[in-house]
């Protein structure tokens, strides 16, 4: 299939031209498409090495990072062995699966120090178990980039819906799109939804293929994950992490109870279970914030905690959730409860933060004797904290957002719901499609 363009090609660009580059580690989720966006990458250098430390055909390159230390061993070594020049400038040396080689980890703050102009990019899906092992494996000797699923606006480019992209690009609460416009954006949304943002799954139906054949490729990745819980962490047995995993789904859209975990684990195990899959990329959390001032992680409860997993498509298929319903409703209330709604906002959210650090989410909720509130989400751009409301529907009562912005005196507040573009009072509205615009555009407006 044809590479399909992602938003961290511009990244993987800048970084290439940048003098003081170091080398690059490309981090995220099992099939998330790093593997895929570096050999893009490496179209445009005269001479490409990869090596994938979990092939067995490159059993000999592990052999040389675990004997030597110095780069410039390591390189004629590895050049003679795959008989591909290694030159700085001319060539892109791609380490990836690197958590199945600690000593290549180890090796890339030898790359900056003692060849800086060598273009060296590692990647790897179950990095922060292989750095546990290297506490300070080389702090400030080598840039982090997080890669995630396709967002919707990938999504439609991959589709080749280009013009309707610069369309959405261009609305705004002030301009709404027509109605033409909005309801053609719906549908393909909802189609997003339920075949999610994994790269297989929408290569595939971008292709040609039938929401049935995305179907069949997303059964074939939950069964890759589920397998890959055998290589976390011997303490932790497999079966235990598939029980949390299970768990956090069904508990999407709602605080998480370790309670309503069926397991005969403790707490403790349940903890460092739910640990295991964030570090993994599988699970997403959002953590209850007071939302009193900066950075918004000051004043968190870490027992008020809502989860999901990092991607719809999964999402659905692992609930079996009936298409139809999905397909056809213009609302997504009676969809498991509008959970999916709340959790394809908060996936969006993290997509859009700065892909330099590790994503963050935040909600916010105040319990008092008749007068309970929850905002769905409270996000930090430049000197605002600002509320988002998720509505699965197009209707919905704000008495939760009111009562934040009034007790914490902000100015205005955000409502992302399958209604157009749009305002009222001091509520921006924003269509579930428009996330990222809701997140990067009115944000960095008002900041």
């Amino acid at each position: 299939m044809n590479y399909l363009s992602r938003n961290i090609d511009a990244d993987l660009l800048a970084w290439k031209d940048d003098a003081g580059r170091k080398p690059l580690l490309l981090r995220g989720a099992r099939q998330v498409g790093k593997s895929s966006s570096v050999r893009n990458l490496g179209k445009t250098f005269e001479f490409f090495l990869e090596i994938n430390f979990e092939n067995k055909d490159f059993t000999a390159a592990k052999g040389v990072f675990e004997r030597h230390s110095n780069s410039k061993t390591i390189c004629d070594e590895l050049s003679a062995l795959y008989e591909t020049p290694i030159a700085a400038g001319k060539t892109l040396l791609f380490l990836d699966e690197i958590q199945s080689c600690v000593e290549a980890i180890s090796a890339l703050r030898y790359f900056y120090e003692q060849m800086p102009d060598l273009h060296v990019i590692a990647a790897g899906s179950l990095l922060e178990f292989a750095m546990e092992k290297i506490p300070s494996y080389a702090v400030g000797r080598v840039r982090s980039l997080y890669m995630y699923p396709f967002t919707f606006e990938e999504f439609l480019s991959a589709m080749g819906k280009h013009v309707l992209l610069e369309r959405l690009r261009a609305a705004s609460p002030e301009t709404p799109l027509s109605d033409e416009l909005h309801s053609k954006l719906k549908e393909l949304f909802l189609r997003f939804i339920v075949i999610g943002g994994m790269p297989e799954a929408v290569a595939k139906y971008a292709a040609g293929g039938s929401l049935l054949d995305c179907q069949h490729i997303l059964d074939d990745l939950i069964e890759t994950f589920i397998n890959d819980f055998a290589k976390y962490k011997i303490r932790v047995p497999a079966t235990r992490l598939e029980e949390v995993f299970a768990a956090v789904i069904a508990q999407t859209g709602q605080k998480f109870t370790y309670s309503d975990v069926e397991t005969s684990a403790n707490q403790p195990q349940l903890k460092e279970s739910i640990e295991l899959l964030r570090m993994a990329g599988l699970v997403y959390i959002a953590t209850h914030s007071s939302a009193n001032g900066f950075p918004l992680g000051a004043e968190t409860n870490p027992r008020y905690r809502k989860m999901m997993i990092f991607d719809t498509g999964l999402y659905q298929r692992f609930l079996r959730l009936n298409l139809s319903n999905l397909l056809l409703e213009d609302k997504m209330e009676q969809i498991n409860k509008g959970a999916l709604a709340e959790m394809s906002v908060g996936i969006e959210l993290v997509k859009a933060q700065n892909n330099r650090l590790s994503a963050e989410l935040y909600y916010w909720q105040r319990e008092k004797q008749d007068s309970n509130a929850e905002v769905d989400y409270v996000v930090q751009i430049g000197e605002n904290i600002v509320p988002i409301e998720v509505k699965s529907g197009t209707k919905g009562a704000m008495q939760s957002m009111f009562i934040f912005l009034k007790e914490k005196n902000k100015p205005f507040g955000i409502r992302c719901s399958m209604e157009n573009f749009g305002q009222f009072q001091n509520i921006k509205i924003y269509p579930l499609y428009a996330v990222k615009q809701a997140y990067k555009s009115t944000l960095v407006n008002h900041s």
